[in-house]
């Protein structure tokens, strides 16, 4: 089964709400990616930033996997980074290399923006995304830590 990656932009809305729906499953997280859908307008904005990168990846015209990128700009030196925030393949989907190939193009898109290194996290309990990972990067442990703004 084939697929093709390409970026998501502010004219690819409905791929972008299907690669919602894909997190929504992936995750098993209806709520946070489904309950309160952002607006066409938002959206729009969003994949209009430079600083946003979404990619998605088609088989057969349908969006089965994809991620969701934020260019950091670094204060210490002229330079960024990339980080992945949200990186998911649809269950039909998984063990063909669409997330490996949409990290790959992750990582051209990042050259053509000089960007010096791409970095995402994973949960220790998830073993294939630790795999994947490893397998195209230098694993770092560290802790995370969520601080509420209110």
């Amino acid at each position: 089964m084939a697929h093709s990656c390409k970026q998501l932009r502010s004219n690819d809305l409905a791929q972008f709400r299907e690669l919602m729906k894909v997190f929504a499953d992936a995750f098993e997280d209806p709520r946070a990616y489904q309950d309160a859908p952002p607006s066409d307008a938002y959206l729009q904005r969003l994949l209009s930033k430079p600083t946003v990168i979404a990619l998605g990846a088609e088989v057969d015209g349908a969006i089965v996997g994809g991620l969701v990128a934020y260019v950091l700009e670094k204060f210490e030196r002229e330079r960024s980074e990339i980080y992945i925030y949200d990186l998911a393949v649809a269950a039909s989907h998984r063990r063909l290399g669409i997330a490996r190939d949409l990290i790959l193009q992750l990582k051209r898109i990042a050259a053509d923006l000089g960007a010096y290194v791409i970095y995402v996290q994973a949960d220790l309990v998830d073993d294939p995304a630790i795999q994947l990972y490893t397998s195209l990067g230098t694993r770092e442990d560290v802790l995370h830590f969520d601080i509420d703004v209110d």
